[in-house]
Parts: structure tokens; C-alpha cells; sequence
């Protein structure tokens, strides 16, 4: 056993006070790794799956349901990303086949102890006919975490995507301020073969005064995007914009290009969460997965 290992294998109060360790050991830490690879296609009247990949501290859960779509939960079996965790994510649909996608819970990630940065990648692929769609919960960020998120989904231009990410700045329970830190949230889509949007959000340093500024978010601490990409996406604009009526955050519907996209601030995830699954519940049709407890 080498001498990092050693380390890692000893507890804080078995370990000498004097011990003199050499930096490059003491500031080792352990990792959580964790990627997961889900492929679903049609058979007959359902969706079934045919490839199920997990390694680390990653898991699938697959719950029998009533519906055709497969129902997939996403399981983080570390209970949290620290700094330099990387977990990816990958998932891919065929032709006429159907997939819906959620975490067990909110996803925490805790304060970086110096400048190692957690890294979420998710990579989702839909094929003709097929739809894909990407439920998880929240993401929460505590005050000084760093973390860089991506999305990146390729659909076929008879597919259909529905994605939403949430982000939470702090905990509501102890009455945490995010007062620095690293967000990176990029999302890439690809529609029919062609980019159709690039976006990057990204909140380096100060976080708390930047979500301050009037231009970035007036003070809100919770925020969301809904993103449909599918043929009849335009035309139901007028239909998401009712659904946002009554809604006690920030939030508007636009539709563009072959996509529809939905955004929510909030003062905090609990009127967040009201307004998004109430929403999406209503695009659907359908209530949203179980795990979402509501």
C-alpha cells in the first residue's frame, strides 16, 4: 500500500500530531467517479432497455410502471459531489422509443477547499420518433462549492427532448448565502444534425453580489430552464404561457427555431419547485415521476 492510501486509510485521531507528511500527501483526497449509460428502444407497443452500464458511485434504478415509457432514477450513491467529483452521465433513445430520466433527490454539492472543481456531464441522444425526457431534481449549491455542469443533446428532427435543470443557491434550512464560488451550467443542442443552441451560463467569484445585479437576477437564490425541442415546440407557446399563469416566480415562455423555452427565478426553491412541476404537469399530461415526492 503506498503512502497516499496509507493516509487515506487512517482516521484524524489515530493519526500523531507531529507527524510530518510530505504536502503533495496530505492534501490528496479521495474522489467519487461515477457514470452511468442507459440505452432504451421500442418493441411493440412499449420501450424497453438494452444496454445498462454503471461504475462507481453511480447507479440506475429502473421502477416498474404503468406507462409505455422506461423510468429511469438516477442514484448518486456518495450522497453528494465534493470537489473533484466527476460524474457522467449518458443516454441514449432509438427510433420510436420512449425515456424518462429523474434523480432520487436534490443533488448536493458541498464547499471546495481550495480551487478542485466537481464536473456533471450529461449526454443525451434521440433518435427518430423517439422522445427523450430529462426530469432531475434540483441541483444545491453550498456557499464556496465550484462546480461545472454540461448538457449536451443530439435529436433527430422527428424526435422530441424536454429538459429542465434547477439550481439552488445555498440552503433555505440554515439561511446559507452562496457568497462565492464557481457555477458553470453549458448546454449544447443539436437538432437535425445542426447547432440550434449555445448557451453558457457561468458565476465565478462573488456569486451573491452577481445573482444581486438586477440584470442577472434581482436577488433570486433558485433558478430554472425548460427546454422542448420537438416539430410542434412553436406551436405551443401560447399553451405554456397559460400554464405559467398563477405562478409566484419570475417566468416567462419563448419559442424559437423548433424549440420552446421555459425560465423561473424564485426567492427560493420551495416556490420554484411549486411552479415548475405544477407546469410541467400540465405540458405533460402526465405527473411527474414518483421520486419527485409531491
Amino acid at each position: 500500500m503506498d503512502a497516499g492510501l496509507r493516509l487515506r486509510a487512517t482516521s484524524a485521531r489515530n493519526t500523531p500530531p507531529s507527524m510530518d507528511l510530505p504536502a503533495e500527501i496530505t492534501t490528496q483526497r479521495q474522489r467519487a467517479v461515477g457514470r452511468v449509460a442507459l440505452s432504451v428502444a421500442h418493441f411493440g407497443e412499449r420501450s424497453g432497455v438494452v444496454r445498462l452500464a454503471e461504475s462507481g458511485s453511480a447507479r440506475i434504478r429502473l421502477p416498474r410502471t404503468r406507462e409505455a415509457p422506461v423510468e429511469a432514477v438516477l442514484i448518486n450513491t456518495a450522497g453528494g459531489i465534493a470537489a473533484g467529483d466527476r460524474f457522467d452521465v449518458e443516454l441514449e433513445v432509438a427510433a420510436g422509443a420512449h425515456l424518462v430520466a429523474a434523480t432520487t433527490a436534490a443533488e448536493k454539492i458541498y464547499k471546495s477547499d481550495g480551487a478542485a472543481t466537481a464536473a456533471i456531464a450529461t449526454r443525451i441522444s434521440v433518435r427518430s420518433g423517439g422522445t427523450a425526457e430529462w426530469l432531475p431534481q434540483e441541483t444545491i449549491l453550498f456557499d464556496r462549492a465550484r462546480l461545472r455542469r454540461s448538457l449536451e443533446v443530439e435529436v433527430d428532427a422527428d424526435a422530441a427532448a424536454l429538459l429542465f435543470e434547477a439550481v439552488v443557491f445555498g440552503r433555505a434550512a440554515s439561511g446559507e448565502t452562496v457568497r462565492t464560488g464557481l457555477f458553470t451550467d453549458r448546454w449544447r443542442i443539436r437538432r437535425g444534425g445542426r447547432l440550434v443552441l449555445a448557451e453558457t451560463l457561468r458565476l465565478d467569484g462573488p456569486v451573491a453580489d452577481l445573482l444581486a445585479r438586477p440584470a442577472m437576477a434581482a436577488g433570486a437564490r433558485a433558478l430554472a430552464t425548460l427546454l422542448y425541442v420537438a416539430p410542434e415546440s412553436e406551436a405551443r407557446l401560447e399553451e405554456a404561457r397559460a400554464g405559467l399563469d398563477g405562478s409566484g416566480s419570475e417566468c416567462g415562455a419563448s419559442a424559437w427555431d423548433g424549440m420552446l423555452a421555459v425560465r423561473w427565478l424564485a426567492p427560493d426553491i420551495g416556490t420554484l419547485r411549486r411552479d415548475a412541476a405544477r407546469f410541467m404537469n400540465r405540458f405533460r399530461g402526465r405527473p411527474l415521476p414518483r421520486v419527485w415526492h409531491l
